[in-house]
């Protein structure tokens, strides 16, 4: 893919493996599955994920649920800022805000996130998310990122 996002600086190569290594991880995450969100578009420290509309998703009034605009973006931001990592490096969220702008009622809901601020330590990434019904956007969400860019060999995930 072309990089569309003039803010990152990322070889084609590096690029390509780092997509195929976060299709297969992702296509691994339990929780992932479990919310059956699909990862649409990937792009130099760009990410686009969206998630089909279901009952196990929405709140009360027939809405999706906040918590899924949420997961949207900790997972789309996330997997945006790792499209641009070195090797060696791993990607984990630290913090978000996030802005619930409108009800998210339509058929599929999509989080688009770019890098807007790469970094050796934290990358911070953009997301809008937006409502998709008869074909025509609404825009439900707005958030900001801070991605904290670690040392994979620091990782120490104990099973449990």
């Amino acid at each position: 893919m072309a990089n569309d996002n003039p803010i990152v600086s990322v070889s084609p190569e590096l690029f390509e493996a780092n997509a195929k290594s976060i299709r297969a991880r992702v296509a691994e995450i339990a929780f992932c599955k479990l919310i059956g969100s699909e990862l649409d578009e990937l792009g130099p420290g760009i990410c686009t994920a969206s998630v089909a509309r279901r009952p196990e998703l929405l709140q009360y009034l027939g809405m999706f649920h906040g918590g899924v605009t949420a997961y949207l973006v900790d997972h789309a931001t996330t997997v945006a800022a790792a499209t641009i990592l070195k090797p060696g490096q791993a990607v984990l969220t630290a913090e978000y805000k996030l802005n619930l702008l409108a009800p998210a009622t339509g058929q599929r809901l999509v989080c688009r996130a770019r890098v807007i601020r790469p970094g050796n330590s934290m990358t911070v990434v953009a997301a809008d998310v937006f409502s998709l019904a008869d074909g025509r956007e609404k825009q439900t969400a707005a958030a900001l990122a801070t991605i904290a860019v670690i040392e994979s060999s620091k990782l120490s995930v104990a099973a449990g």
